[in-house]
Order: structure tokens, then C-alpha cells, then sequence
């Protein structure tokens, strides 16, 4: 029994909310934008492929992650957690602000699109940063064999921004006609955001920078070239966080994003029914992240990210055979997937954060999970929506069951990192 076990240990809860309530209301923004965008696609895009305009500017913001990741991520090794992840925060909020109140493309022409690719350009850079920076935070301020527990409020928190996502687009779609969301409904969500990231600055204002950061930021100041040093002195490290991150990416994308237009658009699902089971799929999601994250300090991280990815590989594409009208196989789909999922997203910031040094966790996190963010993630809504355009719907679900596979060989070769010390 390590010391830290020896003796009662109290959770500091403030903390770790502060620390996480940044990602989770980045991904609310990110969220809603694709769970909204059947409705304001008109708003800033003409004609018919006003759909996929709209979708592809998503796909676009998601290639300035990687960007992010890299600026944001070494800014935070040389200037410190807590800053970066202000920064962060503040960019995202201001983001959803300014989509929440854009004139529309009949007031303003195509003024109107671009406002809106810029508006998400920013958001991209800002999201970049904050998954490798609030990561590395929660990694570093936690004991070595709590590390699990300390990463699930990463998910918890952003389990919970989803929900009042998906509550808010049941609310909505509940009280408001579809005249009314197109016209004016699909703003309320974004300035709800903006609103959320003021709060997620206030609470932020308390945080201090880890004993970890301050120890090695001296050398974090002396690396020259830190990206390529990744690859140098690392490669296995970024080859892994490549591997995994590509089905933890598909696997939020496809729950949490596209399969809601995809369901209405295309399986003639009910909006309504859609958000109600993604909602209690969201709830399961929360209650989930806790245990999980003790499930893996207590049995060892790589036993649990295995089960995930071989038993997303056999079920994805049964599961989306049940994507039709109906509550109780929308249900299923949700339900099984998020549960599944948590196995992942509950030591996340964990996995990520023992595979860096200290000195290159911001860089090496930010840059490389966000270039493989911007590939798999990214596209994931314009490419399901692509596949069901040729008729071949199910391919997109074919498309994770191999990305599934692939992580399971890459999960495979990585080493037990229970109660290890942080390098």
C-alpha cells in the first residue's frame, strides 16, 4: 500500500472542477454546433449544400487544432498550466458569443460565412490547448496511485456540459417549431456558452500552477526545436497517442455529434426522441467516469482500454443497424456506446500525460492528439453524412469497427502505467 493510501484522502474537489470545467465547456460549443447546425446551416450558407458547407467549416476549425495544440501546448510548458488554460477558455467563450449573435447570410452576404470560419478558427486553436493543458494539469496535481480517479472529473465535467447540451436541444426542439429553431432557436445555445465560459474564468482565478511545472520549467526553457524532440527522443509515445486517440476521437464524434443530424436527416428519427436518448446516454456517461477512473488505479489502465476498443470493434456496426425512428433503439445505441466509451474518457488525461516528460507534456499532448483530433474527428460529421449521401450509410460505422482494431494492436504495446511517478 503506497503512502498516500495509507492514510484517508480527500479529494479536492474545487479544484479539480476549476481545473475541468474549461474542457467541458469547450466540447458544449463543439457539441452544439453539430447538434444545431440542421438548423442554422441556412443561416450562413445558400442553397442545398448549405448542409455541408456547414459541416466542412466544423471539419475546417478542426485543422487549426493541431496549431493550437503546438502554440498553446509549449506556451503552457514555458509559462505555466493555469495561464494556457485562461487563455483557452477565454477564446472559446468569446467564440460562441460572436456565432450566438452573427447577422445571417441574407442580412450580409457571404461577410456572414466568413465571420463564421473565423469565428470557428478561433475556437479551434483555443480547443487545441485546452485538452493537452487542463490534461496535463490534472495528471500532475494528482498522486501517483490516484491518477485515475484525478482524470475522470476531466469527462465528469464535460459529461455534464453535455448534458445541458443535449437537455438544452430536447428543451428546445420540445417548445420551439422548426420554423422558429431555424429562424431564431439555434442561437440560444451559443450564448448560453459564451455565459458558461465567463463562469469557467471566474473559477479558474484560484487555480496555482503544479510543483511539477515549476520544477522543470527551467528546462522546458532550455529545449530547442520541442516538437521535433517528440519525435526524436519519443516516437513510440507519439506513435501510441496516434493510435488511440484516432478511436477515442471517432468514438465521441459519432456519439456525441454526428449521429444526431445523421439519425433526424437521414433515418427519419424524431429530434426530439434523439436528444432524450442521447441525454440519458450523457447522464450514464457522468455516473460512469468516477468508478472507471478507480477501476484503473486499482486493475491497471491497458486491461480496461483493451475491453474498450475490441468490444467497440465487435458491436459498432450492430449497434447502428438500430439508428431508425423509435426511443428504445436509440436508447441502446446511446447507452452502449457512451457506457463503453467511459472506459476510455475516464483516464484520458492520465493516459495521455504518462507518455511526455514534464518539460514536453503541454507540446507533445497538444500537438499530436490535436493533428490526429483534426483527422478522425474533424471530418467525422462531413464523412457519415458523405457515406449516407452514396447510400452506403453503414460504411461510416465499417470505418470505426477498423479503427477499433487498429487501437487494439497499439493499446497492446503499451506499458502499465498504475501508480507509476510522473517523469
Amino acid at each position: 500500500m503506497s503512502q498516500d493510501e495509507a492514510v484517508e484522502h480527500k479529494l479536492p474537489v474545487r479544484t479539480l472542477v476549476a481545473a475541468s470545467i474549461g474542457n467541458a465547456i469547450e466540447w458544449y460549443d463543439w457539441t452544439i454546433y453539430t447538434a444545431f447546425s440542421v438548423y442554422f446551416a441556412s443561416a450562413f450558407f445558400p442553397g442545398e449544400w448549405a448542409l455541408i458547407n456547414t459541416l466542412a467549416t466544423f471539419a475546417l476549425a478542426f485543422f487549426f487544432r493541431p496549431l493550437g495544440g503546438w502554440m498553446l501546448g509549449r506556451f503552457a510548458d514555458l509559462r505555466g498550466r493555469k495561464t494556457a488554460m485562461l487563455v483557452t477558455i477565454s477564446l472559446m467563450a468569446g467564440g460562441s458569443l460572436i456565432i450566438g449573435i452573427l447577422p445571417t447570410f441574407e442580412s450580409i452576404g457571404w461577410l456572414a460565412s466568413i465571420l463564421l470560419i473565423l469565428a470557428r478558427i478561433g475556437q479551434g486553436l483555443s480547443l487545441g490547448g485546452e485538452v493537452s493543458n487542463a490534461s496535463a494539469y490534472l495528471a500532475e496535481i494528482a498522486p501517483p496511485s490516484r491518477r485515475g480517479r484525478y482524470s475522470s472529473f476531466f469527462y465528469i465535467s464535460t459529461g455534464a456540459a453535455l448534458l445541458i447540451a443535449s437537455l438544452l436541444g430536447f428543451l428546445l426542439t420540445s417548445v420551439l417549431s422548426e420554423d422558429q429553431l431555424t429562424s431564431y432557436g439555434w442561437r440560444i445555445p451559443f450564448i448560453v456558452g459564451g455565459v458558461l465560459g465567463l463562469v469557467g474564468m471566474w473559477l479558474r482565478r484560484t487555480l496555482t500552477e503544479t510543483e511539477q511545472y515549476e520544477e522543470n520549467k527551467t528546462k522546458a526553457k532550455a529545449l530547442k526545436s520541442p516538437l521535433m524532440m517528440t519525435l526524436r527522443e519519443h516516437p513510440k509515445a507519439v506513435g501510441q497517442l496516434i493510435g488511440f486517440s484516432m478511436l477515442s476521437t471517432l468514438c465521441y464524434y459519432t456519439f456525441f455529434s454526428a449521429l444526431t443530424p445523421f439519425a433526424v436527416k437521414n433515418r427519419d428519427a424524431d429530434a426530439t426522441d434523439v436528444f432524450l436518448a442521447l441525454s440519458i446516454a450523457t447522464a450514464l456517461f457522468i455516473a460512469l467516469q468516477y468508478p472507471m477512473g478507480a477501476v484503473s488505479d486499482r486493475y491497471g489502465r491497458k486491461p480496461q482500454l483493451l475491453v474498450w476498443s475490441a468490444a467497440t470493434a465487435i458491436l459498432i456496426v450492430p449497434l447502428s443497424s438500430l439508428v431508425r425512428p423509435g426511443l428504445g433503439g436509440l436508447l441502446v445505441v446511446f447507452c452502449v456506446g457512451v457506457g463503453l466509451y467511459t472506459a476510455m474518457t475516464s483516464i484520458a488525461p492520465a493516459i495521455m500525460s504518462e507518455l511526455f516528460p514534464t518539460e514536453l507534456r503541454g507540446l507533445g499532448i497538444g500537438a499530436w492528439y490535436n493533428l490526429t483530433v483534426a483527422v478522425f474527428g474533424g471530418t467525422a460529421p462531413l464523412v457519415i453524412q458523405a457515406f449516407a449521401e452514396f447510400g452506403i450509410a453503414t460504411g461510416f460505422f465499417w470505418y470505426i469497427a477498423v479503427g477499433a482494431v487498429i487501437a487494439f494492436f497499439v493499446i497492446r504495446t503499451l506499458p502499465e502505467t498504475r501508480a507509476t511517478e510522473l517523469r
